[in-house]
């Protein structure tokens, strides 16, 4: 299982989500800064109307879903790999890297060569 694709649409759905939530809305904030630090605050207000509310709600809520699937994809992943047999792996590792511009007689200059399979 891999975890790459469920992470792309949980980013995608994440922040689909909070951008419609964000586009969409009427709120004030303010930062007040002062010192001893324990007076500082920030109030942020974000109120939005309409059908943005329900489609961002439900955008993050599939991103969110999505996310914990690639975490758990993630882990069963690397528990797999600890089970594993070690000639799995070298056989990936061990793929036949053969160039195919071997036989360019300008081995510095850049071409495009075709191989033509008979069969």
């Amino acid at each position: 299982m891999r975890p790459d694709r469920p992470l792309l649409g949980a980013v995608a759905c994440l922040a689909a989500g909070v951008a419609l939530i964000l586009g969409y809305c009427q709120g004030a904030t303010s930062l007040n800064a002062a010192f001893p630090f324990s007076a500082s605050n920030l109030h942020i207000d974000i109120t939005t109307n309409g059908p943005a509310v329900f489609g961002g709600i439900g955008l993050i809520a599939l991103g969110l879903l999505l996310l914990a699937w690639a975490v758990l994809a993630a882990i069963v992943s690397q528990i797999a790999r600890l089970f594993a047999r070690d000639d799995q792996f070298e056989s990936i590792l061990d793929r036949d890297t053969e160039s195919s511009f071997d036989d360019e007689p300008y081995s510095g200059s850049l071409g495009i060569s075709e191989s033509r399979h008979e069969g």
